[in-house]
Order: C-alpha cells, then sequence, then structure tokens
C-alpha cells in the first residue's frame, strides 16, 4: 500500500517536540484542530520565549465540511491609561548579530492576554479529544525537561536582558545563577501545575480566577495598566478570513484590524501583473521585483490605511482595483528601469486545515507568581504602536502583522503556512507563497530559499543573492543595505504543511527558527 494512502495528516512547528505533540494527537484519532492545540501548549514550553498562554495568536480554520473560520485571540489594549504609581515601562535591546532592534518590557508593557481563551473555545468547536489529553506532552515535558538545542540557545541570547531582568525570570532561565544555555536542560514545573488546573477550570482561572487575581494585584501595585475588568470582559472574536485570488488558488488570511493579511493581498495583486515566475529566483530582476512590491505597499499602507484599519470596509477599499492600480502603475514603470512569535500548521486526512500563529512578544520580563507563565509585552513593541507608546486607544484588539494563512485549490486545503517575524511576518509568507505558485517550488525549497526585506530605505537580505550585481545596476542604490552572513531568524519562520499531487502530505519546518514537521 502507498505511503500516501497510510498518512493521517501532517503538522509543522517550530520545535521538533513542538511537532511531535500534535502528531501524538493524530496517531490517538484526534484531528488537525486537536494536534495544533496540543502542539500550542507544548510550544509554551519548547518556545517558551516565543509563545506564552498570556500572549495573543490567530487560528484559521478550513473544516471538512468546507467553512472557514478565523479566530482572533489577540492580545487587547487596557480599558484604562491609568496606572496606580510610576509606570513600569523600560527599553532593551535585542541583537541578532547582524542587527539591533529595540523593545520596551516591564508590567507597563503588557496588553490583556488571549491566547488561553482562544485555544481552549477553538477546542470546544472543533477539538474531539479530552483537553487534559491534548495537553499532556506540554505537561510531560515541562516536568521531565527538554534538552536546550542551537536555536533556542540563540534566543535565550537575543533576550537576555528580558530573561535576566527578574528574580522570577532568572529562577527559569538562570536557575544557577546563569543564563542556561545549549545541552542545558529546560524546566518549566510550575506550568504543569496549573495545566493540572486548566484541564478542570478552563481559561476561568486566568480571566476570572486567582491565577488572574495574582496578575492584576502586582499591576496595581507595580506600574501596570491591566484591570480585573480588563480580563473579564476579553472575548474571542470569529472573522470571516480575507480571500485573495491568485494564480488559479485562493488564499485565504487574517482580515482587518490586523495589517499582515491585507497588506500580503496587496503585495500579490501587485506581483499578479509582473509574473516574477518569468525571471531566475534570485536573479537580479526578481530581486528587483520583490524590493519595488515592497517599496509600493509600504507606500500605500501609508495612504492612511493604517488609520483605518478598524473601518468595516477597509480590505475591499484597500484592495479595490481603482486602488491598486495607481501603484502597478507606478511598480512597472520602477521595473522598467531596473528599479517573539511562532507558527503551527496541521492537516488531516479528513480535510481539516489548521493554520495558527501565537506570539509573547519578546515577553514582558513579568511572570504570574507561581505558574512559570510569563506575560506578552505587546504594549512595548514599535511594530504594534505605529502611532507611538502610550497611544493606543483603550479596549481595542491590537492589530498585528500575524497572517496565518492557507491556500485553496478548488476549494480543498492545498497548503498551510504562517510565520514569526513581527514586520518581516508579511515578506516571508510573500516570498513563499511566490516560490510555490509562481516559481514552481516544492514546500522545502520555497521555504529554504533565500529571502530579502525591504522597509523604509533598510534593505536586508540572506547570502544567496548577487551583492555585486544588485550594487552595480543600482537596485539598491539609496538604501541602507544589510547583507547578512547566514539565514537568520529576522526574516521569520516559516513552518508550512501541504497536499502532495497523489494525495499524500510534504511538510517543512523553518531552520531559521529551528522547526520540524511529522507526517502521521
Amino acid at each position: 500500500m502507498a505511503e500516501a494512502v497510510l498518512t493521517q495528516g501532517a503538522i509543522a512547528a517550530g520545535h521538533p517536540l513542538t511537532a511531535e505533540a500534535g502528531a501524538e494527537m493524530l496517531r490517538m484519532g484526534g484531528n488537525a484542530f486537536d494536534a495544533a492545540i496540543a502542539a500550542a501548549f507544548t510550544a509554551c514550553v519548547t518556545e517558551s520565549c516565543l509563545t506564552s498562554l498570556a500572549g495573543g495568536g490567530f487560528l484559521l480554520a478550513h473544516t471538512a465540511e468546507g467553512s472557514n473560520h478565523l479566530f482572533d485571540f489577540f492580545c487587547q489594549t487596557p480599558q484604562s491609561k491609568t496606572t496606580a504609581g510610576r509606570l513600569d515601562f523600560y527599553p532593551i535591546e535585542a541583537n541578532f548579530g547582524d542587527a539591533v532592534q529595540e523593545f520596551h518590557v516591564g508590567l507597563g508593557s503588557m496588553a490583556v492576554p488571549g491566547v488561553l481563551a482562544g485555544l481552549l473555545e477553538v477546542h470546544q468547536r472543533f477539538g474531539r479529544l479530552p483537553l487534559a489529553q491534548i495537553m499532556a506532552p506540554a505537561r510531560h515535558w515541562a516536568t521531565y525537561g527538554t534538552r536546550i538545542g542551537p536555536f533556542r540557545a540563540y534566543v535565550f541570547q537575543i533576550l537576555a536582558p528580558i530573561l535576566m531582568a527578574t528574580p522570577a525570570t532568572k529562577a527559569i532561565y538562570a536557575p544557577q545563577g546563569t543564563l542556561l544555555s545549549q545541552g542545558d536542560r529546560f524546566y518549566l514545573p510550575e506550568f504543569a501545575a496549573v495545566l493540572d488546573q486548566l484541564a478542570t477550570s478552563g481559561a476561568d482561572l486566568l480571566h476570572r480566577g486567582e491565577l488572574g487575581e495574582k496578575l492584576i494585584q502586582d499591576c496595581q501595585q507595580r506600574g501596570g495598566y491591566l484591570s480585573q475588568g480588563d480580563l473579564q470582559n476579553y472575548r474571542v472574536i470569529e472573522r470571516q478570513p480575507l480571500a485573495v485570488e491568485y494564480r488559479g488558488s485562493t488564499l485565504l488570511t487574517n482580515p482587518p484590524p490586523s495589517s499582515g493579511g491585507t497588506l500580503i493581498g496587496f503585495a500579490l495583486e501587485l506581483l499578479q501583473d509582473i509574473s516574477p515566475g518569468n525571471y531566475a529566483h534570485g536573479s537580479c530582476q526578481h530581486v528587483a521585483a520583490l524590493r519595488e512590491v515592497m517599496c509600493q505597499t509600504n507606500l500605500a499602507r501609508k495612504d492612511g490605511y493604517d488609520r483605518r484599519l478598524y473601518e468595516p470596509d477597509v480590505a475591499e477599499r484597500f484592495l479595490h482595483p481603482n486602488h491598486i492600480g495607481q501603484y502597478q502603475q507606478q511598480l512597472t514603470q520602477a521595473l522598467n528601469k531596473w528599479g517573539s512569535t511562532t507558527h503551527i500548521s496541521a492537516l488531516d486526512a479528513e480535510g481539516n486545515a489548521v493554520s495558527m500563529t501565537t506570539s509573547n512578544g519578546e515577553g514582558s520580563s513579568y511572570v504570574i507568581p507561581g505558574t512559570g507563565i510569563m506575560v506578552n509585552n505587546m504594549l512595548g513593541e514599535e511594530d504594534l504602536n505605529p502611532h507611538g507608546f502610550h497611544q493606543w486607544q483603550p479596549n481595542q484588539r491590537i492589530s498585528s502583522m500575524m497572517a496565518p494563512t492557507l491556500v485553496l485549490h478548488d476549494g480543498k486545503p492545498q497548503l498551510v503556512l504562517g510565520s514569526g517575524g513581527s514586520n518581516r511576518i508579511r515578506t516571508a509568507i510573500l516570498q513563499v507563497v511566490s516560490n510555490l505558485l509562481d516559481f514552481g517550488m516544492d514546500i522545502t525549497t520555497a521555504v529554504e530559499a533565500p529571502r530579502l526585506h525591504w522597509e523604509r530605505g533598510a534593505f536586508h537580505a540572506e547570502p544567496g543573492y548577487p551583492q555585486a550585481e544588485l550594487e552595480a545596476q543600482g537596485i539598491v542604490a539609496g538604501d541602507t543595505c544589510t547583507w547578512w552572513q547566514q539565514p537568520n531568524m529576522f526574516f521569520g519562520g516559516v513552518h508550512a504543511v501541504a497536499v502532495t499531487s497523489d494525495g499524500g502530505f510534504a511538510g517543512v519546518g523553518d531552520h531559521r527558527r529551528g522547526g520540524a514537521w511529522v507526517r502521521v
């Protein structure tokens, strides 16, 4: 019997144990939703610097019956900007090696969390296995520990200013006084105990119970914005996914008020006209096309898009041919002149598909006492606060670049993907989708191909692009260029699974973020 007939599904994620947790659910008769949720809980242990139950995220679902759903459980701004005492909010620098990025942390950087509520709601709607069974892998690895590999050690080093900031974070990430490094084991025993409570109490444990009470008490005493009403009033929002037609396929992604999905759709509409597949991949012409598409997308974003994100028809107006047309014309003219997040993708043989992106930002450095759960720092991320820190509107869903994505062909899921990477999320997904649909690459080649990113006059490129030719032909003239020495998590981490031409499953975990995939 052919292997494809025997497979029950596939899952890709940011750590081998994260992916294996999902695969275990498929082996036990669970569906893609069970697999993705189990992987998400496990990621809170194996990828604890990238995601958390006190972070935010989105889950894009295609059911076996053919319905599409976008679950928004991203972070919410607090109801009030009032704090009792001095605001706890300060900057740190994350050093990626070839680039440095500033973030702000402290209790004043924490937004209302949503991951726990989102996971439990999706489980209630579409899950099949008992919650305790789904959380078992996470509980196991939190109790017995996981070995720290090269990627996780690298992340620890990048985020050392946060992980060493408080006694609570030091107890987790530097239990012997020095930051854990490659080869050490990482334990999260208090988190294991919390999972036991969650199996019976559900999301109320955080939003209406003792965990939330500890969090709010510390915010009131130590300079945070969050209140009891913020936690109690938080709701998961179900939205209609944004649909974009491209090269005979339908791309489903995250709609407004999150911005990443619409910006990917805009960039794909621009790519439709210039047919990048006519160029050699990675050539000067291809680079020029991608750079200019990113440039025009950024220009269009400045054209009032960010300030209109909460208007009901913003996506339709932004993607309308009359609006796109002016940028397509500028793109053609230019080309004639040569001109802390993780993702889970899951498919099953029944036809269910799940694309879920979650993030804790970089973490606020605040850990809810007795839980091992670090709270997000979404109010301290410049990318999420384009109008400036503390300028957010109270009690509003924060806009995100997260863009969990599905590609359907004839109404059936063919590809599930998404990425972490802050502002690079949309350009990472754009390039992988183009690699697949424009250049006909297989899924592994499409994800592993070198990436570039252009934004606000800064051009970043991984090894593999013809630097001397690009400079000689003036394609990057005027840009501040960073020629990275090796592939890096700066360019995202696209974990993807796909249905092959023979009906089987393929997948890839992006090596930039220590990813892995499992076929069952």
